[in-house]
């Protein structure tokens, strides 16, 4: 498996540059054991309460990208502390990414309190999922109601399944926008139907139709 080996300390001091070598060292053996190729060494000098970090950043673009499939750190505080801690082994583990830490020779076995705050929010993003599609629901259902006929307005219906759409159809943009529809609702209406476009995108579009309208 590839793996990428991910090693921080807090602050700049010299002292500290010895620990992050050191990280780097033993999380090589570690790696070496389980026969993993390494395919990215990341050190970084930055508080764990900081999200915006380059290393981490790059990290998460790997995972991302399918580049990786575990990644090695010394322990979890590694990766964060206090909440960007959990936010950031949330990201890792929702994408089936494994870890491996130096502290338990092996795969990272997190504590209850950890492990019980991650199936929250694993709960609370279900829910948020569920609310999203009522809400295109909610939208397409509206607009139906309101007169509009998607297999008469939608051009391309049913062709390049499962291929994002690019063109955004701003004839169904005004005309959902006249039968009252927010903007929110009309993006999540198109995306119903298959157009990858978001509430901001629906407004501007929209203004910049009445604005060449106006002209």
């Amino acid at each position: 498996m590839k793996a990428v080996i991910y090693c921080r300390v807090s602050t700049n001091k010299e002292t500290q540059e010895t620990s992050l070598q050191r990280q780097e060292e033993e999380l090589v053996h570690l790696a070496n054991q389980h026969d993993f190729e390494i395919l990215s060494i990341i050190k970084e000098q930055v508080s764990g309460y900081d999200l915006e970090r380059e290393g981490i950043l790059q990290l998460l673009q790997l995972i991302k990208e399918e580049k990786v499939q575990v990644v090695l750190i010394q322990d979890e505080t590694r990766l964060g502390r206090g909440n960007a801690k959990i936010a950031l082994l949330h990201c890792i583990l929702k994408e089936g990414i494994k870890l491996y830490s130096i502290a338990h020779n092996g795969e990272l076995e997190l504590s209850e309190s950890d492990s019980m705050v991650l199936q929250i929010v694993g709960m609370v993003e279900e829910y948020q999922r569920k609310i999203h599609n009522i809400k295109i629901k909610r939208g397409m259902k509206r607009a139906v109601h309101n007169g509009y006929k998607p297999e008469q307005n939608l051009r391309n219906l049913g062709k390049n399944s499962g291929r994002e759409k690019i063109e955004v159809p701003i004839e169904e943009i005004v005309r959902l926008r006249k039968n009252k529809l927010t903007f929110s609702e009309i993006a999540a209406t198109l995306r119903g139907f298959g157009y990858s476009i978001s509430k901001a995108t629906v407004n501007r579009r929209y203004l910049e139709y009445i604005e060449s309208s106006e002209e």
